[in-house]
């Protein structure tokens, strides 16, 4: 049999479970590194001169890692213009921790980094977490 005090923190701590749900359950550093679902397609080493240096359209890439609060920022919106340009405008997201060589050979020092590509060749670069108003202004000289 529990005590009145052991009862009464036992009854605590359900109702705070029930209030905030399955979150309370989850460690918080599991809901921090928890990924959200993507509109971008990934690429990495072994096939980005197929995705983006080949592409018949403009392609647009962001050179990020999953650590980099910045690139979790600007995430949402490179998702966002996936969407907004599709058909004009290929949307690659490129992990420089799982493809570092790409990376070293466009020389990304700064994450996040977004690469305007076309015809296979680098033609512009904005290096930070920028609003969405200065990723259309870039986009929108290359189309």
């Amino acid at each position: 049999m529990l005590s009145s005090k052991s009862a009464m923190r036992a009854s605590s701590s359900a109702a705070s479970v029930r209030r905030s749900g399955v979150a309370a359950r989850v460690p918080v550093a599991a809901r921090r590194m928890a990924a959200p679902l993507r509109a971008t397609a990934e690429v990495n080493d072994s096939d980005f001169g197929t995705a983006v240096l080949q592409s018949t359209e403009p392609v647009l890439v962001d050179f990020w890692a999953p650590w980099c609060g910045p690139c979790r920022m600007i995430a949402p919106l490179i998702d966002e213009l996936s969407e907004e340009y599709k058909g004009k405008l290929k949307c690659v997201k490129l992990n420089t921790d799982e493809s570092p060589n790409v990376a070293t050979d466009y020389g990304i020092r700064s994450i996040p980094t977004v690469m305007i590509f076309k015809g296979g060749k680098k033609m512009d670069t904005i290096i930070g977490a920028v609003p969405k108003a200065t990723l259309v202004q870039t986009i929108e000289k290359y189309l």
